[in-house]
């Protein structure tokens, strides 16, 4: 069974609602017509405004929406409900926070199993990071490395461009070894991973790159993604 990741740097439904090219990329990864996507507001603890946003957007697009909001679950069997979804799309906020909630529903299982049954997994901000090993967070009021559920090798950084801090604090942090090497994407740009492996990285602005950042001898280095513009 084919597993897929797509993290997002930023960008989507939230910071685009009027451009859903990678909403809509998220989508046509699934073979299935109309495939049932559920929406994630955890990092936001569950913000009704969020969750208000996905629906008007996700219902513009040919999928069939829901969300699963841990503080008025829909039902006890979370499994159940997760599994038999075709696309997980987790939003932003706060990523220690998600983790754990996650970890306290036993979640971070259930999206284990779903990933490797075929359900594509994909999200933005604390939504991409959580899928890595670890990632640059600002969760506790400064920009911080956090270990995360580690279904993909390596660390990630969001917002690469979009927030001034970012791309420093990364190398820093790498370059201390308190992350490993990773990915960071711009707002707008999207890593696709197949397999655990990278595979394409795609982008709904025209300056929106993707980088692989590694650690050096004499420093830290990113190398830019060949990446697709998705008009």
């Amino acid at each position: 069974m084919m597993k897929q990741i797509i993290a997002m740097g930023g960008g989507g439904f939230s910071m685009e609602p009027d451009h859903l090219v990678l909403d809509q990329f998220i989508i046509n990864q699934s073979k299935q017509p109309s495939p049932r996507i559920c929406f994630l507001p955890t990092a936001s603890g569950d913000a009704e405004n969020y969750v208000q946003r996905f629906y008007h957007a996700f219902q513009q697009l040919d999928c069939d929406p829901s969300h699963l909001s841990l503080f008025k679950p829909p039902t006890t069997d979370l499994a159940s409900f997760i599994l038999e979804k075709d696309v997980i799309y987790v939003g932003g906020g706060n990523t220690r926070n998600l983790l754990v909630l996650w970890k306290e529903w036993g979640l971070d299982h259930i999206l284990r199993e779903a990933w490797e049954n075929g359900t594509i997994l994909a999200g933005l901000s604390a939504g991409a990071i959580c899928w890595f090993e670890e990632g640059v967070t600002d969760s506790a009021g400064q920009l911080t490395g956090l270990k995360s559920l580690g279904f993909l090798q390596g660390s990630f950084c969001p917002h690469y461009d979009g927030e001034k801090d970012r791309r420093p604090s990364y190398h820093r942090l790498i370059l201390e070894k308190a992350l490993s090497n990773g990915y960071a994407a711009d707002d707008g740009a999207a890593l696709h991973f197949i397999d655990d492996q990278f595979f394409q990285a795609v982008s709904s602005r025209f300056h929106a790159n993707a980088y692989e950042v590694l650690l050096h001898e004499n420093g830290v280095s990113e190398t830019a993604l060949p990446i697709t513009y998705l008009s």
